[in-house]
């Protein structure tokens, strides 16, 4: 079982939303218009997303005027809410799972709707350290059939659409702002299997989004991201969204309007009151990776600028992915966020189940999902040295037995050695271990 589910806590507004529209269904008249769709007190705090990669903040409500209830014949109620598992990499216990749930696909558009989502997915797992820890995740996607084809506020602000979701730009009035209805997100989320990250695919190919922070929905999930399905730059925003929710990272862009930060030191491991002299001296935050090349280019260090304030505080690198879009994490984020994924899955799995008691003509085969991943076998509490790294062994090949038959404990450790994680408090997440009974 997982040691938690989806609990990690974002910044305020911290997740991301991007959704676009193609097919142009009718205009409704009666319906209201997706620029006077504002926020009112008490609205949740979202991230905006600008072309240029910039990210902002705004206040939008948690509900939306166009959703609306499909009329279908058999066959479309049959796909509305179906669900397909589009990356099987194991059990859910095990793994990271990830829904996603589509917007603006009619019945018939079904099919279009899961070669976005697998294209989506293919995009973000592309991008570091996704692309080296791929098979800790599953990815459902939950078909949602909308009344009519596209989003509202696209191609033209007065465009009104109805679908399942009620996806919408003009959003607060801004333009590039994709809003969700966050009740009818749940509804689709909870027909999938333990969700832990939710993205909504949106059927348009406008650029724009939106990042939902801490929703408190009752399924466990700590944020939704919603992504274009037929925009090829969206899925970074999703990218920017889990550095929040699975790396518990904070922004490091700047917010309009605001003033230095004057408080304590905050938790997140990529901001910091503290200077890179300051850091090395009370070996804190990101001092093990401070002149480092960092895959986002130039070195570690702190850079004025951060939390959302342009000073007070400080961050590891001049621009990651948690600053401005079309970047990589930089080396403090990297290491968080493959912390963030040994959270909820396991660099150990095998299809024979613990409770399994194993005899002298049994086989046992363990997975190791991440490549590069050390294994050790221990009888009793002793390494069994000639099996290390053998994914499948016989209990026979455990060494001689007794004069009678006795029972034994057996124990499978993995370990991910990666240099990509140096901090003492997260490399415990790096290893676990699986133990059976033998009878031998």
């Amino acid at each position: 079982m997982r040691t938690s589910r989806f609990t990690s806590v974002l910044l305020a507004g911290a997740t991301t939303l991007s959704a676009f529209a193609v097919g142009a269904g009718p205009a409704v008249a009666a319906a209201p218009d997706p620029a006077a769709v504002t926020a009112s007190p008490g609205d949740q705090e979202v991230e905006v997303f600008a072309e240029d990669g910039a990210i902002s903040r705004a206040k939008v409500p948690t509900a939306s005027p166009f959703v609306a209830e499909p009329v279908m014949n058999a066959a479309g109620a049959a796909a509305d809410g179906a669900v397909t598992k589009i990356v099987n990499n194991g059990s859910t216990d095990s793994k990271l799972d990830v829904v996603m749930i589509g917007d603006g696909y009619t019945a018939s558009e079904q099919d279009k709707f899961r070669k976005d989502a697998a294209a989506k997915w293919k995009d973000i797992s592309a991008v570091e350290p996704y692309a080296t820890y791929r098979k800790l995740f599953n990815v459902w996607a939950v078909g949602a059939v909308s009344q009519q084809s596209g989003v509202s506020g696209d191609p033209k602000q007065d465009t009104v659409r109805k679908t399942a979701l009620g996806s919408h730009f003009w959003c607060n009035s801004i333009e590039r702002l994709l809003c969700v209805d966050i009740k009818a997100v749940d509804t689709y989320a909870a027909k999938a299997p333990q969700a832990d990250l939710v993205i909504v695919v949106s059927n348009t190919a406008k650029y724009g989004g939106a990042g939902y922070g801490s929703t408190q929905s009752p399924l466990g999930y700590e944020g939704i991201a919603t992504v274009a399905g037929g925009n090829g730059a969206s899925g970074q925003i999703a990218v920017h969204e889990t550095g929040h929710s699975l790396g518990k990272l904070a922004d490091e862009y700047v917010a309009e309007g605001t003033t230095p930060y004057k408080g304590p030191e905050p938790g997140q491991p990529n901001i910091s009151t503290l200077s890179a002299d300051r850091m090395r001296q009370d070996k804190a935050k990101w001092y093990r990776w401070l002149g480092k090349t960092s895959p986002d280019g130039g070195t570690v260090g702190a850079y004025q600028g951060a939390g959302n304030y342009p000073s007070g505080l400080n961050r590891p690198t001049d621009n990651s992915v948690m600053r401005s879009l079309g970047r990589e994490f930089n080396l403090p984020g990297r290491e968080a966020m493959i912390a963030g994924f040994y959270r909820r899955a396991s660099p150990l799995t095998s299809g024979t189940s613990v409770t399994t008691r194993l005899t002298a003509t049994d086989r046992l085969t363990v997975d190791l999902p991440v490549s590069g991943t050390k294994l050790r076998w221990y009888l009793d509490g002793k390494e069994v040295t000639a099996l290390r790294d053998h994914k499948t062994i016989a209990v026979s090949d455990l060494g001689p037995t007794g004069p009678k038959p006795s029972a034994h404990e057996l124990k499978a450790v993995a370990n991910d050695p990666t240099s990509a994680v140096v901090d003492p408090a997260l490399t415990p997440a790096l290893t676990r271990s699986l133990v059976w009974s033998v009878t031998r």
